[in-house]
């Protein structure tokens, strides 16, 4: 199998696993909120590990051995806050009631009721989300096209906070609706994005791709994944459960992430 195949798959996984949230409104009555708490903790201690072991590791060799000690270190940070920088404005561009890092109005329950506003809600949610879908398939794609080993445990912690994103979308739309088909079919189009966001970004750099390139990369994406575990997926781990169920997660997915990272060295 190609790089280009490989990454493309893993892109298209994480990306479908928002239709995954779909699919649970169709198949359950209600989504146990500590489950989700821990699944999202689980991910943020993920994406915290890997960024801060691994990524900034990366990206700072690479752009060390170019600029020096200390130039590389600059050029290593202002990555890294470019990279928050960059999700912080997209996330400034989408109103707050239809962001998906502000899932906390969704309700987990799926009475059925035909609500314009919901429909309006849901339909609006799915498009924030393919709009953050986009980065975040840029970093699944070229990740994994460049070291199979980090683009693994990446694909799955970003598939694995698509869950309760699909969720937002698909529980609104269910409920003005009625129909579970088209509230799943909605949460499968805003996955979409991830594998679209993941060949046109790997296609545009993949000409200019020196060890620069790549350090600038991997510190952009270790800044992108921080901004996402902080504001998206730690607040709404903890609103969810219980007092202790987040950070149980958080250490069950550092604990993870770094055993793997072992095994594969």
């Amino acid at each position: 199998m190609s790089v280009f195949t490989t990454a493309l798959l893993l892109s298209s996984f994480a990306g479908i696993c928002t239709a995954i949230g779909g699919l649970l409104v169709m198949i359950k009555k209600e989504i146990k909120p500590k489950f989700l708490s821990l699944a999202l903790g689980f991910s943020g201690g993920v994406m915290i590990y890997i960024s801060m072991t691994e990524l900034l590791t990366d990206s700072g060799s690479y752009l060390k051995n170019i600029y020096g000690a200390k130039m590389g270190s600059v050029w290593t940070a202002a990555a890294f806050l470019g990279g928050m920088a960059l999700i912080g404005l997209i996330d400034n561009l989408v109103p707050e009631a239809n962001n998906p890092h502000e899932l906390s109005h969704v309700n987990m329950s799926v009475e059925s009721n035909f609500n314009k506003k919901l429909m309006r809600s849901g339909i609006m949610t799915a498009i924030a989300i393919g709009i953050h879908n986009f980065p975040e398939g840029i970093t699944t794609f070229t990740m994994s096209a460049n070291n199979l080993a980090l683009g693994l445990p990446i694909t799955f912690a970003v598939a694995i906070h698509n869950i309760p994103e699909g969720i937002a979308v698909a529980a609104p739309i269910f409920k003005a609706t009625g129909k579970r088909k088209k509230a799943f079919v909605w949460s499968l189009l805003s996955g979409i994005s991830e594998p679209v966001g993941g060949i046109i970004g790997y296609l545009i750099l993949k000409p200019f791709i020196t060890d620069t390139l790549l350090g600038v990369i991997f510190g952009v994406v270790s800044g992108i994944m921080v901004y996402i575990s902080l504001d998206e997926l730690l607040p709404l781990a903890h609103e969810y459960g219980e007092e202790h169920t987040a950070i149980y997660g958080v250490f069950a997915g550092m604990a993870v992430m770094a055993e793997s990272l072992i095994l594969f060295m």
